[in-house]
């Protein structure tokens, strides 16, 4: 019988994972305002916070809907994003990027991104 926990050891090497954990304990102040917000079945769909997937990192994740969520402050580089975004789509991951000043500007609008992706999502995945 395969365990969950086999099934994470495939898919995410140990240092990956341990960086995932402590990535967790670490949250941004932006990464934690919108993880207070959509904890708890909050968006009626269950989300990961700091989950590995092909090797990266994503901050949140809502597997049901294949919806990866950034939030993504003035040090990304936007050429490694945009080849991160193409490799997490190539196994059926969307990638939505939301800046730090969005979730600081209005987090209900970012949490209405959050569902609006979310549903476009679920409908192509139809």
């Amino acid at each position: 019988m395969v365990t969950r926990s086999t099934r994470c050891a495939r898919i995410a090497a140990r240092p990956k994972r341990e960086l995932a954990r402590a990535l967790r304990r670490e949250m941004t102040p932006h990464e934690r305002a919108l993880w207070e917000a959509i904890r708890h079945d909050a968006l009626g769909l269950r989300v990961r916070r700091q989950h590995v997937i092909l090797g990266f990192i994503v901050d949140f994740y809502i597997p049901k809907v294949r919806l990866a969520i950034e939030v993504d402050g003035a040090h990304h580089d936007p050429v490694h994003d945009a080849a991160r975004d193409a490799a997490l789509a190539t196994v059926g991951v969307r990638v939505l990027r939301l800046t730090n000043h969005e979730v600081e500007r209005s987090l209900d609008a970012a949490i209405a991104l959050i569902q609006q992706a979310a549903l476009v999502t679920a409908r192509a995945l139809a």
